[in-house]
Parts: structure tokens; sequence; C-alpha cells
């Protein structure tokens, strides 16, 4: 279980972090939760593409105490309304060493984005017949259109310019490379549903229980909803 207070001290952390890159976020980036409060009728695509803040330690504080944040800038639904965009993009901020779960989307086609300060380390895995980790076949992936063939959970190096393609079925992890500074990593993909679309091949869920130990001063984007019942 997360605590609010290190929901909103990491929202800080990654705001500052930004802001040494000269990297600005839309508006509603900077909005209190007074001020989504206020803007209730403007706001119906922000709150059903999950727009937003998004801090979590998936489910498992045990190896993610810290906190991985992500802000979603765009993103559309998959249901036919058109509502948003059809397509998506993220900024995943993680400090030296902090990692993402190893996962795996059944539709969502993304590019992992080496943006801004330090470089991040990721391994990758096929999937095999049971839909779990592959750790016999080699990889197969694209790194800014070229082809790269690298074994199964081998770590490869993505320095700031850099990225790379992963497509659905395509198991991976990725952290901040520990000898470096924060990562600003970027993900450009296809639509993104948070809810439905991540597989994860260890003992985590996407989103965190949180212990409300602080005033809320910002709102994450899978609050929405109850915020305006």
């Amino acid at each position: 279980m997360m605590k609010r207070s290190l929901i909103q001290e990491s929202i800080e952390w990654a705001k500052a972090l930004l802001e040494e890159y000269r990297i600005s976020l839309p508006a509603f980036g900077y909005w209190s939760a007074d001020d989504w409060k206020t803007k209730a009728s403007e706001i119906d695509t922000i709150r059903k593409t999950m727009l937003g803040w998004d801090v979590t330690d998936y489910g498992n504080d045990k190896f993610f105490d810290i906190g991985t944040v992500l802000f979603t800038l765009r993103n559309g639904m998959l249901d036919g309304s058109n509502t948003g965009t059809p397509y998506a993009e993220k900024l995943i901020l993680v400090h030296p060493g902090q990692r993402l779960p190893i996962h795996m989307h059944k539709g969502k086609t993304e590019d992992i984005i080496s943006r801004a300060g330090g470089a991040y380390e990721i391994k990758l895995w096929n999937s095999d017949t049971d839909e779990q980790p592959d750790p016999n076949t080699v990889v197969e992936v694209y790194s800014d259109g070229t082809r790269l063939t690298v074994q199964p959970g081998e770590v490869l190096r993505i320095e700031n310019g850099q990225s790379l393609t992963l497509t659905p079925y395509l198991y991976h992890s990725f952290w901040g490379a520990k000898d470096a500074a924060p990562a600003i990593i970027g993900e450009v993909s296809s639509i993104n549903d948070d809810n439905t679309d991540n597989y994860f091949a260890e003992e985590v869920r996407r989103f965190s229980m949180i212990d409300e130990d602080a005033a809320q001063t910002y709102i994450l984007c899978n609050e929405y909803d109850n915020l305006f019942k």
C-alpha cells in the first residue's frame, strides 16, 4: 500500500526533474485537487482516456517501494467512440535502478524512448505457448528501424535519443541505469488501456491501494471517477 504523502512527494520530484530538462506538461499536469473539482464539466476526454499522473508500486511494496511515476499526455479509447486520439504518449520517470515489473501487452505496440536524463536498460523475452516469458528463444526487436537479435533476458542499454519498438506478446522489464542520472523515458504507442492490457509475470497489479496519510493535493488518473461521483 502506498502512502498518499509518498505519491505526492514523487510527483513533486517528477515535476522538478522535468523542469531541469525544460520539459513542460499540459496545463492539467499542474492542476491541484481543487482545480480538478472546478473543471468537472470540461474534462470528460481527460477522464475517459485516463490522462495525467500515475504513481504506482504495482501493489507490491516489497519490490517497488519508491513508486514509479508516469504521466499520460495523449490517449484514446478502444470502444470506437473516437474519444481522444488514435495513439497514446506517456512519460515514465525512474530513479537509477528503479525497475518496472516484467510484463507484456496483447494489443499495444509501443516505442520506449530514452528522452532525457540517464540511459535506461531493458530485458526482453518472447512469450512461450503458455504466454509466459520464454527463457530459450532469441528475441528479434527493432531499435529506431534497425533490427537487433538478442538473447532472452539479455540487458540492452538505451541512450538518449534511442528507442526500442515493443510488439504485442513481447515481455519486457526496464529500469533507470544504475550508473546514470534519473531517466526520463518516453512511450509512444497505439491506444493504451491500463485496465485490460497489462499481463504481468510477477506478483503485482497495475494500480496501488493508497494509505490516506495526508491531504490529497494531486489526483491520479485512476481516481477521476471517484472524484466526480
